[in-house]
């Protein structure tokens, strides 16, 4: 208290203190100059210890076993699809396998190759006409939107995808098993419409599927390139074993009991149906309602699908995806006549034809692995041109391949095709990749598997484009069963063509693949020059209350 009062009082006021309080002042300064001085020897003076015994060291921890580079690369890709069931769910990565794999890769190689001998061998028809039927092919694939619309807006018992898996495996199991019925040879008609009617399964199944991936890439962006190349993979180790098998069933089955394999990967669709994790939309009670609400539904989508086609976002890029396909002419049925004739061609058996094709299918998973480890992140714009540029540039080993000129060269025909077809298919996955990843972000929420269906239609109505486009210049070349004398012209017509595709690069958009709108996103920040903010409908036509989560 003293020394506070003192702190305050300057000198002159201390001369004016009766002697009483200058004693106070002295005495309470000299407490102060003591507590300070026992302070400073109390800090002088080591503090009192007590004598312990120091702890044992800890025991050495075991030396952890790093793994060495190859186990590391051998892990990698079970630890990869462990993050992806744990951040997805495993049915989900279940329908991938079973779909792209099996579906996709295995019954789609396998389907190319036995097709072309059954049209070649068994009905006898020539080139031109077959690519003709490879077109029809493409048919149920451009009628993905309708298939989209049956998942998206008509549930059937509280489910929207899962029934539509089952509905895909019974018509592919039935239409297999009708063009493959043994002692029986279908006239041309019947087996096209059985061979169409397994297309269609294929196409419903993989848009069922399709709806899937695309509401998981919009709600986990950033996993949509890893889903995207999941499914690449998954796609070209079917398609190993498809064309790896494919030759084999042809040569000792014959082209038609061999198309019977195809009811296989149909049933796995139908087990798919059941196993599939899904939550019902509603409980169904009402018909008449239902009904009301189905057509309501459809409306909306249709309108949904309407809008977002109509922004520049959405259709420019959609153009190029299908100029890009279109203007590649497919040449294949012509190719295929002619290195399977004795004659003209190298003779190549049925065997060799399907291993070739089963390397180029391991091709294609270096192509999916380039894509993911080194070009994913690019702008697409950057990555198409160059991609696309590649990819005119190596058609140009068909040339070579059809004037002879590897053995010029010293290469044999069997080496030369093998490594033009695994240049070709790195290119091709290469290329493809960003356009399949750049579709799944255009899809707005609630109509995903609707309108990522109408872009797939139209990558199908492009494949189907340069199917008919290719027949249309067989023909007027007169490239035919026995005649190949202008092949080579038609093949050098196709290259021309790809590398002509570059000069639509810019309806690509130059961004990457995080940084790419979301149609909804897109209006609700003003961008379209409607007013759409203000309509109930807007692009969130299906409520998500519980929608599809998978």
């Amino acid at each position: 208290m003293f020394t506070l009062i003192n702190l305050s009082l300057d000198c002159e006021s201390l001369e004016d203190f009766p002697s009483q309080h200058n004693l106070y002042f002295q005495v309470a300064r000299s407490d102060l100059k003591m507590s300070n001085l026992d302070s400073d020897t109390q800090n002088l003076i080591p503090p009192a210890t007590t004598h312990h015994h120091p702890p044992p060291p800890p025991p050495p921890e075991p030396a952890v076993k790093h793994p060495g580079p190859i186990t590391s690369l051998i892990l990698q890709p079970f630890q990869w699809l462990n993050m992806l069931s744990s951040e997805l769910n495993p049915s989900f990565i279940l329908g991938i396998f079973l779909i792209y794999g099996l579906s996709q890769g295995f019954s789609g190689s396998f389907f190319k190759v036995v097709t072309d001998y059954y049209w070649k061998d068994v009905q006898k028809v020539q080139p031109s006409k077959v690519q003709l039927f490879i077109g029809l092919y493409h048919i149920p694939w451009v009628m993905k939107p309708v298939w989209g619309l049956m998942t998206d807006v008509f549930p059937i018992m509280g489910y929207r995808r899962r029934p539509y898996f089952v509905i895909a495996g019974v018509v592919g199991v039935a239409a297999a098993a009708t063009v493959a019925e043994g002692g029986v040879r279908l006239g041309v008609e019947a087996a096209l419409w059985c061979l169409i009617a397994i297309a269609a399964g294929m196409a419903m199944a993989d848009v069922t599927i399709d709806a899937c991936i695309a509401r998981n890439s919009i709600e986990f962006r950033e996993l949509a390139p890893d889903m995207q190349s999941l499914c690449g993979v998954c796609s070209s180790a079917g398609a190993l074993v498809g064309f790896a098998t494919s030759g084999f069933f042809v040569h000792h089955l014959g082209p038609q009991i061999a198309l019977g394999i195809l009811a296989i990967p149909a049933a796995s669709q139908i087990l798919l149906g059941f196993v599939i994790y899904e939550k019902k939309t509603s409980h169904l009670h009402d018909l008449s309602t239902n009904k009301t609400q189905a057509i309501v539904n459809l409306g909306g989508a249709l309108k949904g699908m309407y809008e977002t086609i109509q922004f520049p976002q959405v259709w420019k890029p959609s153009l190029y995806m299908y100029l890009s396909l279109a203007l590649s002419i497919s040449t294949h049925e012509g190719q295929f006549y002619w290195y399977t004739n004795p004659k003209a061609g190298p003779a190549f058996s049925q065997e060799l034809v399907g291993m070739v094709h089963a390397i180029g299918a391991l091709a294609s998973i270096l192509g999916v692995l380039i894509y993911h480890k080194l070009f994913k992140d690019y702008s697409f714009r950057k990555l198409l041109f160059f991609a696309q540029l590649v990819y005119g540039l190596s058609g140009f080993l068909d040339l070579i391949f059809i004037l002879r000129w590897n053995l010029a060269l010293g290469l044999p025909d069997y080496l030369f095709v093998v490594m033009e077809e695994c240049v070709s298919r790195v290119v091709s996955r290469v290329r493809w990749m960003p356009m399949i990843v750049l579709s799944t972000t255009l899809c707005p929420t609630g109509i995903e598997g609707t309108f990522f269906a109408l872009l797939m239609s139209i990558d199908s109505f492009g494949s189907l484009s340069s199917k008919w486009g290719g027949a249309v210049i067989l023909q007027v070349f007169h490239v035919t069963r026995t005649d190949f004398d202008n092949l080579w012209l038609v093949i050098l017509i196709r290259n021309l063509l790809r590398i002509a595709t570059l000069g639509f690069i810019l309806l690509v958009p130059n961004v990457a693949r995080l940084d790419v709108q979301n149609p909804c996103d897109i209006l609700q920040a003003g961008r379209k020059s409607t007013d759409l903010e203000t309509n109930d409908d807007s692009l969130q036509l299906l409520p998500l209350k519980e929608g599809v989560t998978l």
